[in-house]
């Protein structure tokens, strides 16, 4: 028995049409697994649905009722739902005495509210599946501070603690509750980061050990071990993937 395999498997990966968020889907569907892809751009989901197979959602996840659609249209479009992947996450970057609330409240909302409304919505289609797997996207900003980012930092250590609380609760139903706390990895959203803030660049190679910056891909085996039986003992534990970043404390 392969203990990573998905055949059978139904994962939903918010998110998912972009960046680390698609890298997971890919590795989720070439391991097996049946998809669903949801994210606001409708454009984007099509393109990666077209291309993974997989089912696109158009949503807002900051409408907690839009996201509970979400969940119950992916579990009846696919047959059944056995993973969610919180990935979707947005970020707004300016010095704490900047921010407006209702910026706070939107990054607040996209990457802390919707993983929790979100997995609320899939714990009873995971208890008719016998069980099944919640992997959540924090960040290294889960572990370090960013003068930058203040509701994003927030947000994602909010995830961790998220992750830890509904694992406590959710063993005995055999739904294992990770976290996955990439470093600063190649994407749209730290490309536009480096131009925003000088020297990121250079410090980021500075600091990490493999001395180079993640790729997308370099999150997709993480995911599917989280993902697969492979990690049924596992749940409550948050992983960086960072090259080493973490590492220097």
């Amino acid at each position: 028995m392969n203990s990573f395999d998905l055949t059978g498997k139904a994962a939903l990966v918010t998110g998912g049409n972009g960046g680390i968020g698609l890298a997971m889907a890919r590795a989720l569907a070439q391991a097996g697994a049946a998809l669903a892809i949801a994210g606001r751009d409708a454009g984007k989901n099509a393109a990666a649905a077209a291309e993974l197979k997989a089912v696109p959602i158009a949503c807002d996840l900051k409408d907690a009722d839009a996201c509970r659609a979400m969940v119950d249209e992916a579990a009846g479009r696919l047959g059944r739902l056995d993973i969610l992947v919180n990935n979707a996450g947005t970020n707004i970057r300016k010095a704490p005495q900047d921010y407006s609330v209702a910026e706070w409240r939107a990054v607040l909302d996209t990457n802390l509210t919707s993983a929790f409304v979100a997995s609320q919505a899939a714990y009873p289609h995971m208890l008719r599946a016998g069980g099944g797997k919640i992997v959540n996207i924090g960040s290294m900003m889960s572990l370090f501070g960013a003068s930058f980012a203040a509701p994003y930092g927030a947000s994602k250590g909010g995830v961790v603690q998220l992750t830890r609380s509904l694992a406590a609760a959710w063993a005995k139903d055999n739904i294992q509750v990770n976290a996955v706390l990439p470093g600063w990895i190649d994407t749209a959203l730290t490309r536009r980061a480096r131009e925003e803030v000088a020297g990121l660049h250079e410090r980021v190679l500075a600091r990490t050990p493999a001395a180079r910056w993640g790729t997308p891909e370099d999150l997709g085996g993480i995911a599917v071990f989280l993902a697969s039986a492979a990690s049924d003992f596992v749940t409550g534990t948050a992983i960086p993937v960072d090259g080493g970043y973490s590492s220097l404390g």
